[in-house]
Formats: C-alpha cells, sequence, structure tokens
C-alpha cells in the first residue's frame, strides 16, 4: 500500500482541491489510468471518470469503453464517454493521428468539467512518461522549456502521479488484482512515444538504473532554473524588440554585440515558429543585404538595413481594382482608397497619403493594383527623370515588409500615384488646371 500512502500525501500536500470537490478523471481503461481510478477510490477522493472510444481500433475500443463503464457501474462512479471519428477529423485538420486525438480529448475533457462544474481533470501520466517527454524534447530541440517535461498542474489540468514510476504502478496493480486493458498499439513503435520508450529507454536503464528517478529530480530543478532564466529573457526582449504597429524591430547593432547570440536568438525569435535548425540562418542574416528573409510557419524575418523585421506572414493581398467612377470609397489591401473630384485649391496639400492630381489627364476606368516587376513613373520633382518603383522606395527608405503593401494608380495604362509615396509628374497640379482628383489614402 505504499503507492496508496504516497499518492494520498501527494494529494494533500498539492492541495488541488478541496475535500468536498469531484475531479473529473481521463480513464482509458489501460493500467496507468485504472490503477489512477483505484487510488482515487481507496483515498476517497470525490471523481467521477470520462473515456474517449476514438474508433481506431474496431471491437478493441468498443471493449474499452465498455470495460471502463462497468467499473464505473459497479462502484456507482458516474461515467462520460464520446465516440470521435478520428481519422476523418485527422484528415479535415491535416494533423497526426496522435495530435488529432490530444486535441479532441481535452476540448472535451474540458466541457465536460465546465459544465458539470468539476474542480479538475486528471491524467494519469506517471515517472516514466516524464522521463520520455523530456527525450523527445531534448531530442527535438525544444531549448530549456522542454527540459521541465510534463507540469504537474496546467491550468485545470493535474497529473497526481507524476512521482510514481511504472514499477510502482505495476507493482500496485499486481498486488491490488487491478483490471485493465492492453492496448495493443502501445507495443508498436509508429507513434514516436513508443519507439523512445522500447527502443531508447531500456539501452538508459540498463546503463543507470535508477534513470527514472534521477531525471524526475532533475526536472524538478530544470523547471526551476527556466524560471529564472524566462526572466533573464524577458528583459532581454524589453532592450532589443521595438514594436512598430503589427511589425516587430529588432536593432542589429544591439543584437550583434550580444556574448550569446544562438540562445537568445531562439529564444527571441521561438514565439513566431521559429525552430532551433533556423538559429544559423537568421543569424546570417544578420550580415546580409536587405531584403533577404527567412520564414516560419506563420511570419517572416526581413533584413531591412540596421533591423531584422519580425512580420506576419498572413497578409491581405489587394487585386486589380477598376474605379468607374467618383466619387468612391474602394477598400484594397490593408488601405482605404476615397476618390473625389474638386476644383484646384490655393494651396496643394504636401501629405504623402494624398493625391492632388489634374483632372485633365484622367482617363477613365482608373486601376488600383499591386506594383509589380518593370513598374516605372516619373516621379515629381525630378523634371521629368525616369524612375523605377523599385529604385524609388529604396530611395524612399520604405521597409522591406511594407513595400508588398504599397499600391499603384493607373490611368490610360500610366502610373498615376504610387500611394504614400509620390505622384507622377505628368499628374502634378499646373497653373492651367481646373479641377482636380482627390485621392486619400487611409490604413485600415
Amino acid at each position: 500500500m505504499i503507492l496508496l500512502e504516497q499518492f494520498t500525501a501527494n494529494w494533500r500536500a498539492a492541495k488541488y482541491t478541496s475535500p468536498a470537490q469531484e475531479v473529473l478523471l481521463a480513464v482509458s481503461g489501460g493500467e496507468d489510468s485504472m490503477v489512477m481510478c483505484d487510488l482515487f477510490f481507496a483515498a476517497k477522493i470525490p471523481f467521477a471518470v470520462a473515456h474517449c472510444n476514438y474508433g481506431l481500433r474496431g471491437e478493441d475500443s468498443e471493449g474499452d469503453e465498455q470495460f471502463v463503464k462497468a467499473w464505473c457501474s459497479q462502484r456507482s462512479v458516474k461515467f462520460y464517454s464520446v465516440k470521435f471519428d478520428t481519422k476523418n477529423k485527422a484528415k479535415e485538420w491535416k494533423k497526426g493521428i496522435q495530435e488529432t486525438a490530444r486535441i479532441l480529448r481535452y476540448e472535451w475533457f474540458e466541457q465536460i468539467r465546465s459544465h458539470h462544474n468539476y474542480s479538475r481533470i486528471a491524467t494519469a501520466h506517471h515517472a516514466n512518461d516524464n522521463m520520455e517527454t523530456l527525450l523527445i524534447n531534448l531530442f527535438k530541440g525544444t531549448g530549456i522549456s522542454g527540459l521541465h517535461g510534463i507540469r504537474p498542474e496546467n491550468g485545470y489540468i493535474v497529473r497526481p502521479l507524476l512521482f510514481a514510476t511504472k514499477e510502482m504502478i505495476s507493482a500496485y496493480t499486481a498486488a491490488n488484482e487491478i483490471g485493465f486493458r492492453e492496448d495493443v498499439s502501445n507495443a508498436s513503435d509508429d507513434y514516436l512515444r513508443n519507439a523512445v520508450r522500447h527502443k531508447i529507454v531500456p539501452v538508459v536503464k540498463d546503463l543507470f538504473p535508477n534513470a527514472v528517478t534521477n531525471v524526475n529530480e532533475s526536472i524538478l530543478r530544470f523547471a526551476q532554473t527556466e524560471q529564472i532564466f524566462m526572466k533573464a529573457i524577458e528583459s532581454e526582449r524589453k532592450k532589443l524588440l521595438e514594436q512598430r504597429g503589427q511589425d516587430i524591430y529588432l536593432p542589429i547593432r544591439k543584437f550583434i554585440t550580444h556574448p550569446q547570440q544562438e540562445t537568445l536568438c531562439y529564444e527571441l525569435f521561438r514565439p513566431y515558429g521559429f525552430t532551433s535548425g533556423q538559429v544559423p540562418h537568421i543569424l546570417s542574416l544578420l550580415t546580409s543585404e536587405s531584403g533577404r528573409f527567412i520564414t516560419s510557419d506563420s511570419h517572416r524575418i526581413i533584413k531591412d538595413r540596421d533591423f531584422l523585421i519580425i512580420t506576419n506572414n498572413v497578409t491581405t493581398k489587394a487585386d486589380f481594382i477598376s474605379i468607374e467612377s467618383v466619387p468612391c470609397t474602394i477598400h484594397a489591401g490593408k488601405y482605404s482608397f476615397s476618390f473625389s473630384v474638386q476644383k484646384k485649391p490655393d494651396t496643394i496639400p504636401t501629405d504623402a497619403n494624398e493625391a492632388w492630381l489634374d483632372m485633365k489627364h484622367i482617363v477613365f476606368p482608373l486601376t488600383l493594383r499591386p506594383r509589380k516587376q518593370g513598374d516605372y513613373l516619373y516621379p515629381l520633382g525630378m523634371k521629368m527623370k525616369k524612375k523605377k518603383v523599385s529604385r524609388l522606395l529604396i530611395d524612399m527608405k520604405v521597409p522591406v515588409n511594407e513595400k508588398d503593401d504599397v499600391l499603384i494608380l493607373q490611368t490610360n495604362k500610366r502610373i498615376a500615384w504610387v500611394s504614400g509615396i509620390r505622384i507622377d509628374e505628368r499628374y502634378r497640379i499646373t497653373e492651367n488646371t481646373e479641377s482636380v482628383l482627390v485621392v486619400k489614402c487611409t490604413k485600415i
């Protein structure tokens, strides 16, 4: 009964719930979760059971559900179950079976917990699972954040068996004749965790018999070290990263002199989906020419002169928009454009986000479109000198991450305005101008 005594003592010490509060147990029917059920029952901690049927093993899946249901019925324990079409969900979400099953079960557990007011959701993860998680994270290169293993508490979810080794659980099973269902997929190496469990852990335990206990003791220290480490990283983040609108700027001169570049690089860019394997490529941007970039699934890091710019990959692109007549307002990309016709003003506004164009040179329909390679104009003030739009944007020091948002206003197949930058000399207001096409650009 050593396991029961340790479980009871740990549960009380952790103070996960008050004595009267009920806990929802996640129970598969396997050995670990059935031992957890027995421990809660023996310790007289109020609980209910939730079981997920993933429909992946045919009659075995149905047998697991009926086994857990019968156990609960014999002990008058509340039982909840759900059936998932896991394979079709995995195809729909374009995720692996294991990841899909994990998302499905935790979403459903939380629905049951909140609807029936259970204080916690308990899973049967144990010390061996914890060591396997640490090894997987270490081999994946997750950095210090992966060394804390499985957290004993994460929101409403608790893992009250993390202190126990698999050997302790199996000994309790034998001593108390705990019934359970054997999942045949656990013997397969098709899943990463199973492969680590069957191929790596046994070799480690042969060399280091106390590996599970020693690693779990280290995990506690790693978790505390991580807290100290992340405070230092947050301090560096505040010093180095500057929010400008939706984008984030990192000054290269400050960063390049930092003595721990590799580690800091990984931690600064990890929240934006960049991996440890991309760190050398990110560092190479520091000395590359402007315009170079590297992407994650969600973001880009762009080198732009003295900065690395973190910008979202998901941008709203404007299409070719035809303006048949004015007045009107057009939404294009990240901007709103208002068009109107006015009399020639006494003073011409100098706001770059406004274009005041001589109406007698305007031919409808107008076209508002993204810029393209080879675009050119005769920028106002350059005495009819031709210039490529790409060169104009460089000269105007438009950040690389903003260049794709610049739109072109075109009339009669000629560029009249590079929005927010410069109008074309051919459309400027002169002493002979009578009426003016006014176009105002506003960021949405």
